[in-house]
């Protein structure tokens, strides 16, 4: 459990892309505060299962749903029935999404797409179909990525769609504010994931030497950042992009 109480206990959550790298850290992090956390996936895999045991074996009462948020029909579902479930959502994390690395000339139609449907389409498909049920003072929290800001070759569509949340981000928080429903954004930096597993000594090396702090992050490090803004320490913040990079 993190050592700072965030409030959270008998809140309820919804994350997606739940079961791997900092969405499976941000469910594990939501758990130990007390929260009822709804998470999706899109396939069913061992770290699907080995989620779904470690939340059985905590005795708590979330629940791990298969959706993909690229399909507005199945993300419509998912938070009617995580309603129905636990009762109204006090927050959203949207933490899908993909990633391909191909130069702009082998960058075909049908990857563009696939990214920027579930990157950024796919958050717009969860933040409408959740706002029937969210509670009177939720929160949304968008991950984004610190190449939004600093750009990154072989990925104009990966980039794109990030640069895209952030917009999103800063156009929700305006429309939805009225209604007490606070919006911001976390633009992660290199986070020790999977897709990290495939980088070499070298490559890593270079890497860290760009990072203030040395070193790459880790994804319990972005999920405390989410815990605060989806917590009442944050509750006049709204609109934001907080950069947890490491000092990129």
């Amino acid at each position: 459990m993190n050592a700072v109480d965030f409030g959270l206990k008998g809140r309820h959550v919804l994350v997606t892309g739940g079961a791997r790298g900092i969405g499976r850290a941000t469910v594990l992090a939501l758990a130990g505060q007390g929260a009822s956390v709804t998470a999706c996936y899109v396939n069913e895999s061992a770290q699907v299962e080995s989620l779904r045991r470690e939340l059985r074996d905590r005795g708590t009462s979330n629940r791990l749903v298969r959706c993909d948020i690229a399909d507005i029909e199945q993300t419509a579902r998912l938070c009617a029935e995580a309603h129905d479930a636990h009762g109204p959502l006090d927050a959203v994390v949207n933490n899908a999404g993909v990633i391909s690395h191909l130069p702009l000339e082998k960058l075909e139609p049908a990857e563009w797409h696939r990214v920027l449907d579930t990157n950024l389409t796919g958050m717009y498909h969860v933040i409408r179909s959740a706002l029937p049920h969210l509670s009177e003072v939720a929160s949304v929290v968008n991950i984004s990525s610190a190449v939004a800001h600093h750009g990154m070759p072989a990925a104009a569509h990966y980039v794109a769609s990030k640069a895209g949340v952030m917009g999103l981000t800063r156009a929700l928080a305006k429309e939805l504010g009225p209604r007490g429903v606070r919006v911001n954004c976390v633009a992660s930096g290199l986070v020790e994931t999977d897709q990290m597993r495939t980088v070499t000594p070298e490559g890593r090396a270079r890497y860290e030497q760009m990072i203030a702090l040395g070193r790459m992050g880790a994804p319990e490090e972005i999920a405390d950042t989410v815990l605060f803004l989806v917590s009442d320490a944050a509750r006049y913040v709204t609109g934001a992009t907080l950069d947890a990079d490491g000092g990129i």
